[in-house]
């Protein structure tokens, strides 16, 4: 579903990445991981499209768009939860996944908001909430919720758990699960490693804007020289 080949992206000359490879299968989850300042939003980023790529390239489903922008990414399936959420403050939990699904027919789009209601009933009884009103960790639903409106194939979420009281983490995990169940493929990125590690099938650690591994999960888990060099055990 995913291919990174040697890519190297970064920001208006300055480089946040370098040499990043890793494949991803459909339906399975790769949890990217590091420090902070280790390139993984940026990576992220370049997936997306939001990032510039100087070198390499990323195939998504057969095909190479290292060079299409953003919006053609979205059309082929690619959607994003972006750190910090980045919700329409002013705006309804309803209008908010109105504009995730602005790509669909209405018939589309009000099945798909089911679905997201389904996910996060907690959304459904706040459908007419304004979203800054709302608490971090049910903005950080409604986040998801904005991108599966676009029905995606791959979606990228960039820290899942930043800032969220530990019962919404344990939310947000648990429809993420559901998510992979149904088929999704995911690439997330987390601050809490262990899990991160849990629900992923494959790893990909990066250090100072390189790969330090990438492998199963299950190698990962029981690298103890990784979680002590670049991961830590802190969740």
């Amino acid at each position: 579903m995913l291919r990174l080949e040697e890519v190297s992206c970064g920001y208006g000359g300055v480089r946040a990445a370098g040499n990043i490879s890793f494949d991803l299968s459909a339906g399975g989850v790769l949890a990217l991981l590091g420090p902070n300042g280790a390139g993984k939003t940026s990576i992220i980023m370049a997936i997306m499209g939001h990032t510039a790529i100087s070198e390499g390239r990323v195939i998504f489903d057969g095909t190479d768009i290292t060079r299409e922008p953003a919006v053609k990414r979205a059309s082929l399936g690619i959607a994003l939860v972006p750190e910090g959420r980045r919700l329409f403050a002013d705006l309804t939990v309803e209008e908010n996944l109105t504009v995730g699904g602005y790509s669909r027919s209405r018939a589309r789009d009000a099945i798909n908001r089911e679905r997201v209601y389904d996910l996060f009933p907690r959304l459904r009884d706040r459908r007419r909430q304004l979203a800054g009103s709302m608490s971090g960790g049910e903005q950080q639903m409604l986040a998801i919720g904005r991108a599966l409106m676009a029905e995606p194939r791959l979606l990228l979420v960039d820290e899942l758990s930043l800032g969220l009281m530990p019962r919404m983490v344990d939310l947000c995990f648990e429809a993420l699960a559901q998510l992979r169940r149904s088929g999704l493929t995911v690439v997330l990125v987390d601050q809490n490693t262990v899990r991160a590690i849990d629900i992923a099938d494959t790893i990909c650690v990066l250090s100072s804007g390189s790969v330090v591994f990438s492998g199963p999960a299950a190698a990962a888990k029981a690298d103890a020289s990784l979680f002590e060099s670049f991961l830590g055990r802190t969740h």
